[in-house]
């Protein structure tokens, strides 16, 4: 009796209220304790296979790259070098860098080992594949695009993208910045719009290009970086949300000149940095609500660690800082 009354709870969702049903069927899609790697700026050799490992010792089960893969022009290295360590059939989602652009397409292209990866797995995607793409993945739902590299019109792409969603959570992934988006020298690259959409549709913003690590308060607006609160814990509502760049993926390492009182936290050369990965925890200890995000380095050393935590109903979140 109670599978019936079960099943028949569900068709009612999905009849009645398909949004509900979406929702519903989200909440059991991510794993309790799914945890995602997030790293941009990788390179070839001991340093980013150095990233790589910690990514399998800490038991990442997917990797989101923020472009420039192997700044060599080498897809099928890249490509070895992450099978040696995390396996060909390892989920492995990337958005496009400035140093990817000359590889990206053809035969023998990084764009083609992505698909092919995919396909293996039978992970499904729509658009054109880390330049102006989404993907669900367990229940996280996943924007890749490239902003400041190629094309335009991302931020009406983000906001229809992100307005027909209802998952639980939502990223925004690209590789460039704006220059108060990083903390280093790198100039305005991928205009406000795409923060600001992401910011409004909800979704956490990655990025890299500056190689170091940071992570801005949760924002109520970048383009007037605009800090929503740094109360702890921060109490974030529908249109608030926080932006990072984790470039310490292996290339190089940049020192810090720029700061601003919208970053929560800030890692790089001048702070003695090495390299490492924001790896994010979703669906913790089953809650599907809550996400940790801790950085950690080659060495061992956690250098920041914050949660998140999403109401399916208000569309509220919090994040409180650990460290």
């Amino acid at each position: 009796m109670g599978r019936w009354k079960y099943s028949i709870t569900i068709l009612f969702l999905i009849i009645v209220n398909p949004v509900l049903a979406q929702t519903s069927a989200q909440l059991s899609e991510t794993p309790p304790n799914f945890k995602i790697a997030f790293i941009g700026d990788q390179g070839l050799g001991k340093d980013a296979e150095a990233v790589l490992r910690l990514i399998k010792s800490e038991g990442a089960q997917a990797v989101l790259h923020q472009g420039d893969l192997d700044s060599e022009n080498n897809p099928a290295a890249w490509d070895t070098q992450i099978n040696k360590i995390l396996g060909a059939d390892f989920p492995y989602f990337v958005s496009i860098g400035n140093h990817d652009t000359n590889k990206w397409y053809g035969k023998n292209g990084y764009q083609q080992y992505l698909k092919n990866r995919l396909n293996q797995l039978d992970i499904k995607w729509e658009g054109d594949l880390g330049v102006k793409s989404s993907i669900r993945y367990k229940g996280i739902f996943i924007i890749l695009v490239a902003p400041g590299i190629w094309g335009s019109g991302y931020d009406n792409y983000i906001r229809d993208q992100l307005a027909a969603d209802r998952s639980i959570w939502k990223i925004c992934s690209w590789h460039k910045n704006m220059h108060l988006m990083q903390v280093c020298n790198k100039r305005d690259s991928t205009g406000w719009g795409v923060y600001e959409e992401s910011r409004k549709g909800g979704a956490i913003i990655a990025t890299a290009h500056n190689h170091a690590y940071g992570h801005t308060y949760p924002m109520s607006s970048f383009v007037n970086q605009t800090i929503a609160s740094n109360s702890n814990p921060i109490i974030i509502t529908k249109g608030i949300t926080f932006a990072f760049f984790s470039g310490l993926g292996g290339r190089s390492i940049h020192s810090q000149e720029l700061n601003g009182p919208w970053w929560a936290k800030i890692y790089t050369k001048t702070q003695h940095a090495t390299y490492g990965a924001l790896l994010g925890v979703f669906n913790v200890n089953g809650d599907p609500n809550k996400a940790t995000f801790y950085f950690k380095n080659i060495k061992g050393n956690i250098t920041d660690y914050f949660d998140v935590m999403t109401n399916i109903c208000s569309g509220s979140t919090t994040v409180q800082k650990r460290l």
